[in-house]
């Protein structure tokens, strides 16, 4: 299987029109999670032509194609990272909408232990924590 979003939709069949190929790379140089909003304006400077209607198509196609993961946050906005990427949890500050990739030892061995004692095999999880920062002084 390809490393790139791009190779992986030509792995699977999709058809790469020109403004799909921008789509897939902006997707693949973000370092945060993005929704469509964010996706047209990356996507738009690059290419003009983009329209947002092509991005929403874009994204349900991938998302339907098991290229992409749909987020969503409690904010009403839907948001976008790899399926490929490596395994990690999220934080969201409820202030200001940040999301925080995190990886803890201690939370997945918790997690496997708590399926197996309720007679389960853990396939797979997702984990998002929601919090406000602690004020400190």
């Amino acid at each position: 299987m390809s490393d790139t979003i791009e190779g992986r939709c030509e792995a699977r069949g999709l058809r790469m029109t020109e403004q799909r190929r921008v789509i897939a790379q902006v997707l693949e140089q973000a370092t945060d999670h993005p929704d469509v909003e964010e996706l047209y304006a990356r996507a738009s400077a690059r290419d003009p032509r983009i329209s947002i209607a092509t991005v929403y198509r874009t994204v349900k196609l991938f998302e339907e194609s098991g290229i992409l993961d749909r987020l969503e946050f409690g904010d009403g906005r839907a948001r976008y990272e790899d399926a490929e990427r490596d395994h990690h949890d999220h934080l969201i500050d409820m202030h200001t909408g940040q999301v925080i990739e995190f990886v803890d030892p201690e939370i997945e061995a918790l997690q496997e232990k708590i399926a197996e004692k309720l007679g389960y095999r853990l396939k797979g999880h997702r984990l998002e924590l929601y919090g406000v920062p602690i004020k400190r002084g």
